[in-house]
């Protein structure tokens, strides 16, 4: 005999066998038993969460000999018959291989002729959303108007992959996600029947690892059992799906938060040399990260030895929560440059060495926050500190240019390059600049803290300019540059700014070069750099941890 696959093997046969989408099968039992069956049906929903089965079973219940409230007998002549595949009255189409209007024209010349043996003609299109246009437009009149004796059940993953036309012509029905409760008591009833020994945590790995889909936990469950032995373990799971041992993925996480970056990547070392799959290494250490972040809220956890539960509460015990979040949000960015990268190897370990970068990571942190509150006083919206509204500066920047083109605008002449000149001296005009750098550099920053530049205005400050010949004016740092100021000066849209600032003051393109007076690069907490924006900007606002 045949070997069946377990997910074939374990078809439900009745909706009450259907988990998960008793919402669904509840209507259709309903429509059966009170004779409202529709012509045409749309079942949709991801993968493995039962739209064949239900399809299935809902073709044999509305030609049942013998229904039992709604649900098909399965003995009767009728129900064998399409069990065993012989019926010819039910009709299984996959759309994916037969996508075109030929085959569509098949269906509307069948569906003329009356059932051999069953009450209608079923038509069953799995993955319906792979027809082509033509056949669309070929099923749309046979599907709004079919003769009595003939239904149509259409399936898919992707709905909005569907004409307008086809969906507003069918009863829709959405298929859930199956939840992990009612995966684990599938897995329960199978493993009896099959004589499988399975453990609760392994039953649990396995409904995590099929995300909803019971075919894809029948999968892995049979995949388990294919060297002969029917015991399953978590251990087991993990070598056959390439999922990292929990101790190496605590240990590379334990060197991130601890910035150690020999013992991350000593760690990734052991897991890639046992050619475990990166993005299942990922996928470890971001759910990992999270059960931190869990258990640090709620200081609850499933899936986890008592041993492994202390190594986690240790962990939480190092870091708050809004690092917990960063971790999550990094590693799945990593997550994503791998998945397109041709160098995945590559880098993945240079993500994890970035991660392990406690000054990339402070730098990084505190020009995202100090961006965001530029971002909100340029919004104009302002600040609110105890109850009262700070709006922000009046730009003057807007006005300036405004009194330029009417300047300008007075002055045109048909000579392009005499209203450019008239332009760039307008300009030097407005500024009241002088030659000197020394003398137009205080009132370029402050143009730039009044622009709503503040955190550029703020690395800026307490710096001098001299020009170093006609195409180069030098920015002096004398008590040196943090990491912080050269992360947000070396930005290409700030540089270009100073640049151009410069230029309209020399009226001409200049172009600018930091010189730092002290080589030690002091690296500023963001506690003192944020309370330098705050003195700086002349905006009452607190920074609340």
């Amino acid at each position: 005999m045949a070997y069946t696959a377990l997910y074939r093997k374990f078809r439900p046969l009745t909706f009450s066998e259907i988990v998960g989408q008793e919402h669904i099968t509840r209507t259709l039992k309903n429509q059966i038993i009170a004779n409202r069956v529709g012509h045409a049906y749309l079942f949709n929903g991801g993968r493995g969460t039962g739209k064949t089965s239900a399809a299935k079973i809902l073709a044999r219940a509305i030609n049942c000999l013998n229904p039992k409230d709604g649900e098909p007998c399965n003995e009767c002549e009728i129900c064998r018959g399409a069990i065993n595949g012989s019926l010819t009255d039910i009709v299984e189409m996959d759309a994916a291989s037969n996508n075109s209007v030929e085959d569509i024209r098949a269906i509307r010349e069948e569906v003329n002729f009356l059932p051999t043996k069953a009450k209608y003609r079923v038509y069953i299109i799995d993955e319906v959303h792979m027809l082509s246009t033509g056949a669309f437009n070929a099923l749309l009149k046979t599907l709004e108007e079919p003769p009595e004796h003939v239904k149509f059940i259409l399936a898919t993953t992707e709905p909005q992959k569907l004409p307008a036309t086809i969906l507003s012509r069918c009863q829709r029905f959405d298929f859930k996600r199956i939840s992990n409760e009612n995966i684990i008591k599938r897995l329960k009833i199978v493993c009896k029947e099959s004589n499988i020994e399975i453990t609760e945590e392994a039953m649990q790995m396995i409904a995590v690892l099929a995300e909803g889909a019971m075919r894809d936990a029948l999968s892995i469950l049979e995949r388990c059992v294919q060297d002969g032995e029917n015991k399953i373990d978590e251990n087991k799971i993990r070598d056959l799906v390439g999922i990292p041992k929990i101790t190496y993925v605590h240990n590379i996480i334990e060197g991130i938060i601890d910035y150690d970056v020999d013992k991350a990547l000593e760690g990734v070392d052991i897991v890639l040399n046992e050619g475990r799959d990166i993005t299942n290494l990922l996928w470890e250490m971001i759910k990992y990260v999270k059960d931190i972040l869990v258990f640090k809220t709620s200081k609850k956890l499933d899936l986890y030895t008592e041993e492994e539960i202390k190594q986690i509460e240790v962990l939480s015990e190092k870091l708050d929560k809004q690092r917990l979040i960063n971790l999550v949000y990094k590693l799945s960015e990593l997550e994503s440059d791998v998945k397109w990268s041709t160098q995945k190897t590559i880098v993945f370990q240079a993500g994890i060495i970035k991660l392990c970068n406690k000054e990339a990571e402070v730098t990084g942190d505190l020009e995202e926050r100090v961006e965001r509150i530029e971002k909100y006083l340029k919004s104009g919206k302002g600040i609110n500190v105890n109850n009262t509204q700070i709006n922000r500066p009046q730009n003057v920047i807007a006005e300036r240019n405004n009194q330029i083109n009417r300047v300008v605008q007075n002055n045109q002449t048909t000579n392009s390059s005499k209203a450019q000149s008239i332009n760039i001296a307008q300009k030097k005009t407005t500024r009241n600049f002088s030659n000197k750098a020394e003398e137009y550099w205080p009132q370029i920053v402050s143009e730039l803290k009044q622009n709503g530049k503040i955190v550029l205005c703020t690395s800026l400050n307490g710096t001098k300019a001299n020009e170093i010949n006609d195409m180069t004016v030098g920015i002096e740092f004398p008590n040196g540059m943090s990491a912080f100021d050269r992360t947000v000066l070396e930005k290409p849209e700030n540089i270009k700014e100073i640049s151009t600032l410069v230029s309209m003051a020399c009226g001409k393109p200049m172009q600018i070069k930091y010189i730092s007076g002290n080589s030690n690069v002091h690296n500023i907490t963001n506690e003192e750099n944020l309370q330098k924006l705050a003195n700086d900007s002349d905006i009452p606002f607190n920074v609340i941890e």
